[in-house]
């Protein structure tokens, strides 16, 4: 899948989820959304972009919840 295509599908569920009254909790939704629902290749592949080119394509809300999967994957 091409990584223009894995950030449209990130801004999309971003967009889903943005709309939540509390914003940490938008953010989780991306954060589990991804989790449960993207193959482990596709946010490899995302983060692997991110790491590369930064995160400037992505909405607030999707920047926060890879963020947030990181520290939450070092903890473990």
């Amino acid at each position: 899948m091409s990584t223009a295509r894995l950030v449209r599908m990130a801004n999309q569920i971003g967009a889903f989820f943005e709309a939540m009254p509390d914003a940490d909790q938008g953010v989780a939704g991306v954060a589990e959304h991804l989790r449960k629902f993207w193959e482990p290749r596709m946010r490899a592949e995302l983060a692997a972009y991110v790491a590369a080119h930064g995160d400037g394509e992505l909405k607030p809300v999707v920047r926060a919840a890879l963020k947030a999967a990181a520290v939450a994957r070092h903890r473990d």
